[in-house]
C-alpha cells in the first residue's frame, strides 16, 4: 500500500457540477497511485460512499477503500451523535457494503467510541461482523492508549485514525503504541490548514526544498514513522497533485531536526 492516502470527506456530492468534479478528483487520485481512500457513513449519511463507488467501481485490485461507522442521526432533533449500539453498527455496515458495491469491507473503522455503549459491545460486534465475512480488518478512530489496549484484548486492531500533524502532536502516545504493536496510524487533519503556511520555520524549510508548506507538513509525517499513512483531503485537482508530490520530498536531517523542534514551541 502506498503510504500517502486520500481522505474523501471534502468531496461534495451535490450539486451536479460539483459532484462531477469530485468524481474527477477521486479518479485522478487513483491515477496518481493512491491505494487507500478514507470515507465514512457520517460523510453525507453514506452519500460519500456512493460517490466513490460511482467514480471508481469496479475497483483496482490494489485499492483499499476504508469506511467508518458509529455515528448516526437519532433523537427528537435527528442530530448526528455517537451511536455504537450493535444493531446500529450492523445496519451501517450493511448499508456501506451496498453503497460501495462490495461483498466485504477490507478495513472498517469505528468512527468514535460511544460512551453510552460498552466498548466490548462495540468492538465485539465488529469482531462478529469480521467472523461473518463482512469485514476484513478492524480499526479505531480518536482513541486513547488505554482504549486501544482494551480493544486489542477483544480483537486484533489493524489501524488507528487519530488527529495528528506537524503542529498538533497531542496523540503522540497513541502513535508510539501503534509503532510498538505494528498498527497503521492514519492521521486525520494531517495538515493544519492555514497554520502551516503561517509558521516561519515551516516556510523556511519549504523555501529550501522548493516546496509548499503543506508538502513539508506531509513529508514530515511520512518521515516521522513507518506506520504513518496520512490521508489529506481536498476537492481540488491542483491541491491533490501537490499533496501526492509530497511523497517525493526528502527532508535532510537538519530540516527534520528543525521541524521536530516545533513540538517544543509553547
Amino acid at each position: 500500500m502506498r503510504r500517502l492516502g486520500f481522505g474523501a470527506m471534502r468531496l461534495p456530492t451535490e450539486p451536479a457540477s460539483a459532484r462531477a468534479t469530485a468524481v474527477t478528483v477521486a479518479r485522478r487520485a487513483v491515477e496518481l497511485g493512491v491505494t487507500l481512500i478514507d470515507t465514512a457513513h457520517l460523510y453525507g449519511g453514506g452519500a460519500n460512499e456512493e460517490l466513490l463507488a460511482e467514480a471508481l467501481h469496479p475497483y483496482p485490485a490494489d485499492l483499499l477503500i476504508t469506511t467508518k461507522v458509529g455515528v448516526a442521526r437519532s433523537g427528537p432533533s435527528d442530530e448526528w451523535r455517537l451511536d455504537g449500539r450493535p444493531d446500529v453498527l450492523r445496519d451501517q455496515v450493511d448499508h456501506a457494503l451496498r453503497r460501495l458495491r462490495v461483498e466485504r469491507l477490507e478495513l472498517l473503522q469505528l468512527h468514535r467510541i460511544d460512551p453510552g455503549t460498552p466498548l466490548a459491545d462495540q468492538v465485539g460486534t465488529l469482531r462478529e461482523l469480521r467472523d461473518e465475512g463482512k469485514i476484513g480488518r478492524i480499526g479505531l478512530s480518536e482513541v486513547t492508549v488505554a482504549e486501544l489496549d482494551q480493544a486489542r484484548e477483544i480483537v486484533e486492531i489493524a489501524s488507528v485514525q487519530n488527529r495528528y500533524s506537524l503542529l498538533d502532536r497531542e496523540h503522540e502516545p497513541v502513535l508510539a503504541a501503534c509503532e510498538a504493536a505494528g498498527i497503521a496510524f492514519l492521521p486525520w487533519r494531517p495538515v493544519a490548514w492555514g497554520e502551516a503556511g503561517a509558521n516561519a520555520e515551516i516556510n523556511a524549510v519549504a523555501a529550501d526544498l522548493d516546496a509548499t508548506p503543506t508538502q513539508i507538513a506531509l513529508a514530515w509525517l511520512l518521515a516521522r514513522s513507518p506506520v504513518i499513512c496520512p490521508i489529506p483531503g481536498t476537492a481540488r485537482l491542483s491541491h491533490l497533485e501537490q499533496n501526492i508530490a509530497a511523497a517525493d520530498i526528502k527532508l535532510t536531517p537538519p530540516h527534520r531536526a528543525r521541524l521536530d523542534r516545533l513540538a517544543e514551541t509553547p
